[in-house]
């Protein structure tokens, strides 16, 4: 009997503060649990030493004949206070340090959603802030409880048992992998699909496969464009032409207009030689007027067929803006050239009022003559009866 004493005397004494200890759980309250250890009496686990995160009930975490690690926080005679919690943060430390320092990505499901972002359990409490959630605003995150995220250790502080991880990093990275390797297969006359991310007023920003590259204003038609909005707008899908790639600065031109029909091919077969069209006078220079027949599409106005009169410069009889009615003399779609004439028109014009003027005096003619033969003729045929 005083042997058995001894034994366990010395079994006692061999626990210590800070030992860790394994134990199967022989009971379960509310609010802790009880673990044989080896010790004369069961040791106690208290529920707030059972997890980092808050425990409703020690049943929502452990049954009857569960094998635990613990360790030991008091010890005295006829008690022995343990803890669950501390033995996991031990090793949660030692493996967030590492996974800090070697980038590791952790799957962890989020336990909780709080004020300012998520909290996860990973042997020690975690803190997700809601910048670090996603890539994009996130107003409500109701429903990211329960959810599995691939996270990275963005601060970690042991002392003042401070952890925060980061979502984010980890789709950042994903997109700049995801970026050089678009930039290196990208290359110059490559023509690809993108999406209109955004507008400016020097052009406008296309994703190519998670590269925004720019499409100048000057590359998006091949007439003159204003304002981008003119030509396309946010979300829309387009062809694009690739100009140039620069890895390093993460450059990309693009080009739309390169993609489309040019005005010439498309105006071909639209006129013909003696036609009479409509068009807008662009340019003034000292030998003619260029008139656009259509966006991209001008024709030259010799200065000799400017008017049916000399005149030294184009200035003397039009003004660039204005609207006039041209006719087409040559077309050659081949080499983008088209004569035009105004001054035919002028003397088509004056041809026709001189035929017109002419009518009319024969008109005048056969009335006057008429009328006095018819006059004449009755004045006669009185006399005679």
């Amino acid at each position: 009997m005083v042997e058995e004493m001894n034994n366990e005397v010395t079994e006692m004494r061999s626990f210590s503060v800070g030992d860790v200890v394994s134990g199967k759980v022989t009971k379960v309250e509310d609010k802790q649990a009880f673990v044989d250890v080896g010790f004369k009496v069961d040791g106690i686990v208290p529920i707030s030493e059972l997890s980092s995160l808050h425990v409703e009930k020690v049943s929502d975490v452990l049954s009857v004949d569960d094998e635990l690690e613990l360790k030991v926080l008091k010890l005295e005679d006829d008690e022995l206070i343990l803890s669950k919690r501390a033995v996991q943060a031990e090793k949660a430390w030692d493996e967030l340090q590492q996974a800090y320092e070697s980038g590791e990505i952790l799957e962890v499901e989020v336990a909780d959603v709080v004020k300012g972002g998520l909290v996860v359990d990973v042997g020690v409490r975690g803190f997700i802030p809601a910048s670090l959630v996603e890539r994009h605003f996130v107003e409500d995150f109701s429903d990211y409880k329960g959810r599995t995220l691939r996270l990275k250790v963005a601060e970690i502080d042991q002392e003042n048992n401070k952890l925060i991880l980061s979502q984010r990093a980890v789709l950042d990275e994903e997109i700049e992998e995801k970026k050089r390797n678009v930039l290196q297969t990208l290359k110059a006359g490559d023509v690809v699909e993108g999406k209109v991310q955004r507008l400016t007023d020097f052009g406008a920003f296309v994703d190519v496969g998670g590269v925004d590259g720019l499409v100048h204003i000057s590359q998006l038609a091949h007439h003159r464009v204003e304002k981008p909005s003119d030509v396309v707008n946010e979300g829309d899908l387009v062809n694009v032409k690739v100009l140039s790639v620069d890895e390093d600065s993460e450059r990309v031109s693009l080009s739309i207009k390169d993609t489309l029909p040019g005005p010439w091919e498309s105006y071909s077969g639209k006129v013909s030689v003696g036609d009479v069209v409509e068009g807008v006078v662009r340019r003034l220079v000292s030998f003619g007027a260029f008139i656009e027949l259509a966006p991209g599409v001008e024709g030259l106005v010799h200065i000799s067929q400017i008017a049916n009169r000399h005149i030294g410069t184009p200035s003397e009889v039009l003004t660039e803006g204005e609207k006039v009615e041209v006719k087409v003399l040559d077309v050659n779609i081949d080499e983008k050239r088209i004569s035009l004439s105004i001054r035919d028109l002028l003397e088509e014009e004056e041809s026709a009022d001189a035929d017109y003027q002419a009518y009319e005096a024969s008109k005048d003619e056969d009335s006057a003559g008429f009328s006095l033969g018819d006059m004449i003729g009755d004045q006669l045929k009185k006399y005679r009866n």
